[in-house]
C-alpha cells in the first residue's frame, strides 16, 4: 500500500517560511530554506534544473521519485502563486484542501473541501500506487491528529530563522517517531523518521 508522507525543508527552530510570506512574497524571507536545490553540482534525475549535493541528489531523488500525487494546504497553494498552475512535483497531480473556494483551478489541481481524510483518499487514488506527499504546516498537522501519516522527512538547514510560518501546529497528543535515516549534506541534514503507531 502507498504511503503517505511529509516532506519539507525546515529551520533548526521549525519554520518552513520565513517572515511575512504570502501571495506575491513567496516564502518571505525564508527562501534560504532551499538553497540546497541549487548549490551542488549533481543534477536531479526527477526535477528539471536542481543541481543538488550528491548526498543531496541521492536522497531527494529517492523520495520524489516516490510520489504520485500531492496534498497542499491552501496557504501553500497561494504562497506558491498557485504553483503556476502546475503543481510542486512535475509529475504528481496536486489535490488543495481547503473551506473557500479557489480561483482558477487547472487540470492538474484539485480542490478538496470535505476535509484531510478525503484529500488523502482522492490523492491515493489519483497515485496509482505511488506515495502521497503532504506540503504545509496545517495539512500536516490535520494528518497527524487523523494518523494518516506514516512517514515525516525534515531536509533541516542550519538557519534558526527565528519567525515565519511553523511547520507543525498544536497536536491534541505527542506523535512518537523513530529515526531511519540521517544524511548530512552541504547545508542541510535529511532526517527520515516513520510514525510509530
Amino acid at each position: 500500500m502507498s504511503k503517505v508522507m511529509i516532506a519539507h525543508a525546515v529551520s533548526v527552530d521549525g519554520y518552513i517560511t520565513g517572515r511575512d510570506p504570502g501571495a506575491g512574497r513567496g516564502l518571505g524571507d525564508g527562501t534560504m530554506l532551499f538553497d540546497w536545490y541549487f548549490d551542488g553540482d549533481t543534477p536531479s534525475q526527477v526535477f528539471d534544473g536542481f543541481r543538488l549535493s550528491e548526498p543531496s541528489a541521492r536522497v531527494f531523488d529517492s523520495l520524489a521519485g516516490r510520489v504520485g500525487a500531492i496534498v497542499a494546504g491552501r496557504n501553500t497553494y497561494e504562497d506558491s502563486d498557485r504553483f503556476g498552475g502546475g503543481g510542486p512535483h512535475p509529475a504528481a497531480r496536486l489535490f488543495v484542501l481547503s473551506h473557500r473556494p479557489a480561483p482558477e483551478m487547472t487540470e492538474r489541481q484539485a480542490l478538496i473541501t470535505t476535509g484531510i481524510a478525503d484529500a488523502i483518499a482522492a490523492a491515493r487514488e489519483a497515485a496509482g500506487g505511488q506515495d502521497v506527499g503532504l506540503m504545509g504546516g496545517g495539512v500536516a498537522t490535520e494528518a497527524l491528529r487523523a494518523g494518516l501519516v506514516d512517514e515525516v522527512i525534515l531536509h533541516q538547514v542550519p538557519i534558526l530563522l527565528g519567525g515565519g510560518r511553523p511547520f507543525f501546529q498544536a497536536l491534541p497528543e505527542h506523535v512518537r517517531l523513530r529515526l531511519v535515516e540521517a544524511v548530512p549534506a552541504p547545508g542541510v541534514t535529511h532526517l527520515r523518521y516513520e510514525v510509530a503507531r
